[in-house]
Parts: structure tokens; C-alpha cells; sequence
């Protein structure tokens, strides 16, 4: 057997502490103690290693349920929908840093110093991607400040689409042919954002071209009976079209009703009314019954609302905007609901297309009048073939 206790140690000068704690370990051992040492060594890392496997994909596994915890909770309570999409981003990323801190003390490297290196890092990493961070505040801001939701159709930044997510970085919005925009939340939060779903109401305006020739009160008066004979169009006021959308709404919920019983399906589970437990619950159970006290007081005396004396006249308008070269140019302009926007605009365009000239109103084309002057033009054929 070859001991080692006779050989001659030399020093190593400037020798790091990790490695001269690393030599005085195997100082004065034999070589079987030695490979003895060694292989315990990787026996015992190779357990903490599997240890860390396993604690990778149990970790992964608990992650993934209380992702799916988290997202029941918030979908039951009824959270809104672009809150819940960044929290979720959020809480994902926190869970998997929390694994990885684990798995590293499992494995035997000093958490501390990981964490000390990591912190350094991310200074490193958050001058240089400065602009994520500028993304990552911005996330927080539309979601505090709330300018669109998920759901909203939304123009900005050159793009314009309905609002499909909102993550921690980036907002994804889905563009009407069906295009998928990725958005980052720093430019959104600081430009401009033109909302189309906020207001429930919107005006539609048109452009319509007659002949000279037209008599101009006719056809306003034409056009209005045709943009009033639509029930999609305002009559006067937003506030009377509103009280008549939801009549049409519950009359069609009884005709539903009654179907259901003439055929004996089953009727959809009424509200739960019982008490709340909690004392959350009973909570917003009082907050929701004021509110429904509220809306009752003012659907039977409307002249409770502090909006009462402002109601706006948005009766379909008609103007004579332009006299142009070969034609008149009116505006026309009426109001609707916002989800009927495009289909009463196409659908009015047909129609004037094809009721106006019914009418007895004419479509002009291109016109030019060319006057000769009489003195300046040739008398007999001599002159002109001069």
C-alpha cells in the first residue's frame, strides 16, 4: 500500500481558501481513503441532486395547481378579467423563483451568495433592459388606471384590434382579420389610446352626393324617415333608446320563457338568494342591495338622476356640408348603439343606394360645360381652313 504521509508538501502560494480547505481534507490520507472520500462525495451529491429532481417536479406540480387555485378563486370572485391575466403572469414567476432558490439549497451552493449574485445581476440586467422594466410599470399603470379591459376594441400604437390580454410586459390584441398584436404596456401607458368600447353609444356619419338640381328639404326629409324606419337608430334621446332596448330584452327573456314551458325544457337556475355566511359575503350582499334599491327608486321617478336635466338631443341630423364642382355633398349623422355601429352603416349605405333614386333623387357624375364664343369661331370654310 503507498502511503502518502512522506511525501514532501509544497506550498501553493496565493491559494483561494475554498481550495486550501479542499487540500487540508485530504491532507494525510491514504489513496484508498482518498478514493473513498472522493466517491462518498459524489454519491452524496448525486443524492441531493435527485433530491432536487424530485423536489423540481413536485415543486412544479404544487405550482401548477395553485396556479389553477388562484385562477378558480379569481374567476369565482368575479375579478376582472385583465387583473386576473397579470396576477396570474405574477404569481407563476414568484412560485418558479421560489423553486429555483430551493433546488439550489438543495444541491449545497451557499443561497446567500446565489442570492447576493442574483441581486447584482439584476441591477446588471435591469440598467440594461431598462425598457422592460418601463414595460413591467407600465402593466401595473393600465391595470391601476384601467384605460381598456380585455374585451375593449382599442386603436393605439398604429394598431387596432380588441383587447385579448393583458400580461406583465405586453398587451396581445387580436386585430378584425384575425391578426394576433403583441404590445408592449410602456408605450401604452405613456401614448395616446383611442377606446372604442367605453361609450355604450356612438354616432355614425355618412357622406351623401346629389345632383344640383336636387330640392334640398326633400331629400333631408327622405333620408331622415329612412335612417328613423331602422329601430337601430336613436329617435331623440340616448336615455329613451336605452329604456326601449331593455324592454325589447325583457320581453324576449319572457318569450323564452314561455317557449320553455309550452315544451317543457327546463328553465335556466334562478339567483341565489339565500344568505351569505361570511361575513364578506354579507358584506357586499348589503353593498348590492343598495344598488338595486337605488336602480328600482330611479327606474320609477327618472327625475331622481343628477343626469335627468342634461338629456341631449340626438335625433338623425342632416346638413348641406359642400357645393362641389358636379354635386352637393350632405352630412348625415345618427346615433346607436355601439355594437350596431358597422352593421347600420353598411346596411344605411345599401339602403341609400337603392331608395334615393326610388325617390326621384339622382346620383351625379363627373360634369364639365365647355362655352364656345360666338365671335372668336369661324364663319365659312375658308376661314377655317385658315
Amino acid at each position: 500500500m503507498i502511503q502518502t504521509n512522506d511525501l514532501p508538501i509544497v506550498p501553493l502560494p496565493d491559494t483561494p481558501e475554498s481550495e486550501k480547505a479542499a487540500f487540508e481534507a485530504f491532507k494525510g490520507l491514504s489513496l484508498d481513503d482518498t478514493l473513498t472520500k472522493i466517491a462518498n462525495s459524489m454519491v452524496d451529491f448525486a443524492f441531493k441532486l435527485l433530491i432536487a429532481i424530485l423536489v423540481f417536479y413536485v415543486g412544479r406540480f404544487i405550482i401548477r395547481k395553485l396556479y389553477a387555485m388562484v385562477h378558480k378563486l379569481m374567476i369565482g370572485r368575479h375579478v376582472d378579467p385583465s387583473l386576473t391575466t397579470f396576477v396570474l403572469s405574477l404569481v407563476r414567476m414568484v412560485l418558479y423563483f421560489i423553486l429555483i432558490i430551493t433546488i439550489v439549497g438543495i444541491i449545497g451552493l451557499e443561497t446567500s451568495s446565489f442570492l447576493a449574485l442574483f441581486a447584482s445581476a439584476g441591477v446588471a440586467i435591469g440598467m440594461a433592459l431598462s425598457g422592460t422594466l418601463q414595460n413591467f410599470a407600465g402593466g401595473v399603470l393600465i391595470l391601476l388606471l384601467k384605460p381598456y379591459r380585455v374585451g375593449d376594441y382599442i386603436e393605439a400604437q398604429g394598431y387596432a384590434g380588441t383587447v385579448g390580454e393583458i400580461q406583465i410586459f405586453h398587451t396581445v390584441i387580436n386585430t378584425p382579420d384575425n391578426k394576433r398584436i403583441i404590445i408592449p404596456n410602456g408605450g401604452l401607458s405613456t401614448g395616446s389610446i383611442n377606446n372604442y368600447s367605453t361609450e355604450n353609444y356612438r354616432r355614425v356619419d355618412w357622406t351623401i352626393s346629389l345632383s344640383y338640381d336636387t330640392d334640398f328639404n326633400a331629400a333631408r326629409e327622405a333620408i331622415i324617415n329612412l335612417l328613423l324606419a331602422d329601430d337601430r337608430v336613436v329617435v331623440k334621446y340616448v336615455e329613451d333608446d336605452i329604456a326601449k332596448r331593455g324592454l325589447a330584452a325583457e320581453v324576449a327573456r319572457e318569450a323564452e320563457r314561455k317557449e320553455a314551458l309550452e315544451h317543457g325544457d327546463t328553465l335556466p337556475e334562478e339567483e341565489d338568494l339565500s344568505a351569505p355566511t361570511t361575513w364578506w359575503g354579507r358584506l357586499t350582499e348589503s353593498h348590492r342591495h343598495k344598488k338595486r334599491r337605488m336602480a328600482k327608486a330611479l327606474k320609477e321617478n327618472p327625475a331622481l338622476s343628477p343626469t335627468a336635466q342634461q338629456r341631449v338631443d340626438r335625433a338623425p341630423f342632416v346638413g348641406l356640408n359642400e357645393m362641389a364642382d358636379s354635386r352637393i355633398n350632405l352630412t348625415v349623422r345618427a346615433w346607436t348603439h355601439s355594437s350596431n355601429y358597422w352593421g347600420l352603416f353598411y346596411d344605411m349605405n345599401a339602403t341609400f343606394f337603392s331608395r334615393l333614386p326610388e325617390m326621384g333623387f339622382s346620383f351625379p357624375f363627373p360634369q364639365l360645360d365647355v362655352h364656345l364664343d360666338a365671335a372668336s369661331a369661324p364663319t365659312d370654310a375658308k376661314s377655317s381652313s385658315l
